[in-house]
């Protein structure tokens, strides 16, 4: 199962659908059926599907189907064939996140035939890879249904440890417009590249602040909130002052501290310190910011029920906290309680040779056949 998930390439720029379809098919030859959620040009979708009653509410085993993109890496093997060696297997999605996947389908006939007192639910979503995007509207149909699910298990690789706490994020686009002229008459422009570098060194005071003075949670690595600038845009030609710059930045917040308060910190100095400069020369020139994407961070008490059951099911009683977003933080805020679990390391994630060692695939089937004596308890 798992070298038949990685054969599909769901990298997130293209459709997941002929994966999708091939899970609806195998469910269904099973008697069970699938709730597709399209995206609004049809090319991608998440699906949904019970095992067991439909009157109560069940866990649900959660996972994306889409993979980063593997342009401009140098891997070993095919990336989108499953190559085994040394007690590993190697592929794109191998350890983020189709062997989750791939081990909770291979299950079905077993989960199919048992007389399940609890329900299960599969839910397989797109473009989590660029900001939890496809999940969303599964999750809001499932808030208005009369009966929910009561639990999620998300399947991101924590080596099959509880993780109760992962970090949330805002992620967000500066556009700067200056105005060209000559470069030999620069009082006469507003170089956008300039303010630009201006506004993200104000981040990296930002980020160093966050750094060295906190707050802090050791169960995170690193402990505090995070600020990185991704990319930047900017410039025609060396002897024109620029009129354009726009760059992209992210924060990952700990649940001490407010992204959007730690935004409008920004925001502040941008307009207060810089803006007015820039249009005393141009009365055109602007700062603008554009939400890309955000993500809730996941916080589950270690008592929760759902936390119990799963250091249940791993035979672990730690927990653990992750500094990646998820999608668990979006069930969490329907009210379905949320825990990461799931088979490989992220270590291993987004890089060239990604892999998943062939025991933690064993340690995740252990995990699903204790489930299914739990589900018919």
């Amino acid at each position: 199962m798992i070298e038949r998930l990685i054969a599909f390439d769901t990298t997130s720029r293209d459709s997941n659908l002929a994966l999708i379809d091939f899970v609806r098919d195998y469910l269904a030859g099973w008697g069970i059926a699938s709730e597709l959620f399209f995206d609004r040009d049809g090319g991608k979708a998440d699906l949904y599907a019970t095992i067991g009653p439909e009157d109560r509410g069940g866990i649900v085993l959660s996972g994306h189907t889409d993979t980063v993109p593997v342009d401009g890496q140098s891997w070993s093997s095919d990336p989108f064939k499953a190559t085994e060696r040394n007690g590993r297997l190697y592929a794109r999605g191998s350890s983020d996140m189709k062997s989750f996947i791939a081990v909770a389908l291979a299950q079905v006939p077993d989960f199919a035939a048992a007389p399940l007192t609890t329900p299960l639910h599969f839910a397989l979503s797109y473009d989590e890879e660029i900001g939890c995007i496809g999940v969303r509207d599964l999750i809001a149909d499932l808030k208005r249904r009369p009966v929910r699910p009561v639990a999620c298990i998300v399947g991101e690789p924590t080596s099959m440890r509880a993780v109760i706490a992962h970090k949330g994020k805002l992620s967000l686009r500066c556009v700067v417009t200056g105005r060209e002229t000559h470069s030999a008459l620069t009082h006469e422009g507003v170089n956008a590249v300039e303010a630009a570098a201006e506004i993200v060194a104000y981040l990296k005071k930002m980020a160093r602040r966050k750094r060295d003075e906190g707050p802090f949670d050791p169960g995170f690595t690193p402990p505090y909130t995070t600020i990185h600038t991704g990319t930047i845009r900017g410039g025609t030609a060396m002897n024109i002052v620029p009129r354009e710059c726009s760059f992209d930045f992210e924060i990952r917040a700990i649940a001490e501290d407010d992204p959007e308060r730690l935004f409008a910190e920004l925001r502040d100095y941008a307009m207060a310190a810089l803006l007015p400069e820039m249009r005393a020369v141009s009365e055109h020139a602007e700062i603008a910011f554009h939400a890309l994407n955000a993500a809730p961070g996941l916080s589950t008490s270690p008592d929760a029920d759902i936390v119990k059951l799963v250091q249940t099911l791993t035979g672990s009683n730690s927990t653990g906290k992750v500094a990646f977003a998820a999608e668990a933080g979006l069930f969490q805020e329907a009210d379905i309680a949320s825990v990461i679990c799931g088979p490989g390391s992220i270590e291993q994630a987004h890089k060239p040779d990604e892999f998943i060692a062939l025991g933690q695939v064993e340690g995740c089937e252990d995990f699903m056949r204790r489930l299914l004596t739990h589900l018919r308890a």
